[in-house]
């Protein structure tokens, strides 16, 4: 058994939890679950984002004493997680008096690679992050991910050398000691390093006193990266604790959006403070509307509660988790989510446990002895690079082909021809697969897994109303 440590991205809260958050929190949970299946004990990590201009901005639009307003909304991203099934074990506030102590610290131990100086260029505030010109030139002037235009800045603040860690950082990537998943998102990172300016870690409290004090000079906050990024280490403890148990982390599951702050300025502070790096980087790609990026402008956001007021827990995260890929930007339509919900999880796996637990039932059949479930080579290997909208694909082609079995077999007319010695061999058989088919999908959807390994324990009782009803 293995100590294994997961994170997810802090989710900044000026705004309502979105389709990307879910993505980071579901596709963490499978690593949990799937980890824990093969015996290893987890920490999963989840937390808020609370420090910087905008949220600090949106309080007082909403006439809101700012900590009022990051409690009200770190509350609602927990609850967010949990109506997701996901089940973390650390949960980090950025305002929490425990973390600024600890990036205090942290800050201390990389002050050899910090400096201060004037600055003037350009900014997105969206983005919280200087650009070069050639991004602005590339994007003309404006901020691809928020539509705003990119602003002229001239400030005095503090900033990260990463030029002191581009070349370790790029030789851990190709060597594989941080694997950064999907392979192409490697070399775009790589391209990124290349170009990669030092970064501004600090505001001037004249423009900004949210933050957490740079220590030993008052003028300055910290902002943002040494703040937010810092997490991952002080909701372990560090530094004061020892954390040698469980970083490197496993996984950390990110965005696409912000996979270069994590191959980029992530890895520098580790490299700094003479700590390991992730063993890997797994970045998921966007979820779509209609083919479309979703855009408050456009109005075609999709809003995950709605989601999962649809279908339930058991249909969302079958959507999201074997419809969406991993890795690659994918499309959500209500067409396609409700077409998968009724056509896939209420007939392939909703009917296939009802015509099974009925055929039991009626015959007087059960198991017996334990089910004693088996992970096949190609589904572990699926999962450990994590390929999980594959791997989810891999189990669904087993109970499609039950099904298919099932109407092979004809199991009714054992039955009816009283050949009950045959009849129980091939129900044993059925059902055996069934289970193990419903063990391999338990990461994915823990609540319908349940449901199904309960129809079939001693005695096996059919469902009095469907697991999956049609809508």
């Amino acid at each position: 058994m293995s100590k294994v440590y997961i994170t997810t991205a802090i989710p900044y809260v000026n705004g309502q939890p979105h389709i990307g958050h879910a993505m980071d929190y579901c596709l963490a949970d499978v690593c949990v679950r799937y980890n824990r299946l093969i015996g290893n004990e987890v920490r999963l990590q989840a937390g808020t984002d609370e420090h910087g201009g905008k949220i600090f901005k949106k309080a007082e639009e909403l006439g809101k004493p700012v900590e009022q307003y990051v409690s009200e909304n770190a509350k609602k991203f927990q609850d967010f997680i949990h109506s997701l099934g996901v089940e973390y074990t650390d949960f980090v506030r950025t305002t929490d008096a425990e973390h600024q102590k600890r990036c205090q610290e942290i800050w201390k131990r990389l002050e050899s690679h910090i400096y201060k100086a004037k600055y003037e260029g350009w900014y997105c505030t969206g983005c919280e992050r200087f650009v070069t010109d050639k991004e602005v030139e590339e994007n003309h002037g404006v901020c691809p991910d928020h539509q705003k235009p990119y602003e002229q800045l001239s400030e005095e603040n503090y900033y990260f050398r990463i030029s002191d860690f581009k070349e370790q950082i790029v030789r851990s990537i190709e060597l594989g000691e941080m694997l950064v998943l999907p392979d192409f998102r490697k070399k775009e990172v790589l391209k990124l390093l290349d170009e990669s300016p030092d970064v501004s870690v600090s505001r001037s409290v004249e423009q900004l006193t949210w933050g957490v004090p740079v220590p030993g000079d008052e003028s300055q906050v910290m902002y943002v990266w040494i703040d937010a990024l810092s997490n991952y280490l002080t909701v372990l403890g560090y530094p004061e604790t020892s954390i040698d148990d469980w970083w490197p982390a496993q996984a950390q599951f990110v965005g696409k959006d912000i996979l270069r702050f994590h191959a980029i300025i992530w890895p520098a502070m580790l490299i700094g403070l003479g700590l390991p790096l992730p063993r890997h980087l797994v970045s998921h790609g966007m979820v779509l509307a209609n083919g479309q990026k979703m855009s408050k402008s456009i109005g075609n956001v999709v809003d995950p509660m709605e989601v999962l007021n649809r279908h339930g827990i058991d249909g969302f995260r079958y959507y999201f988790l074997r419809h969406i890929d991993t890795f690659a930007d994918s499309d959500f339509t209500w067409e396609k989510f409700d077409e998968a919900y009724n056509n896939e999880l209420a007939n392939d796996l909703g009917n296939l446990v009802q015509r099974l637990a009925t055929l039991a039932s009626k015959n007087n059949f059960e198991l017996g002895e334990a089910f004693e479930p088996v992970i096949p080579q190609e589904y572990k290997e699926l999962m450990d690079s994590f390929e999980y909208s594959k791997a989810m694909d891999y189990v669904w082609e087993k109970l499609q082909g039950l099904n298919r079995k099932i109407d092979e077999e004809k199991p009714w007319s054992l039955a009816k021809d009283g050949k009950k010695e045959e009849l129980d061999k091939c129900l044993k058989s059925l059902i055996c697969e069934l289970l193990n088919a419903n063990y391999l999908l338990s990461p994915f959807l823990p609540n319908a897994t349940e449901k199904v390994s309960a129809v079939f324990a001693n005695p096996i009782t059919p469902p009095e109303i469907p697991l999956f009803p049609k809508q």
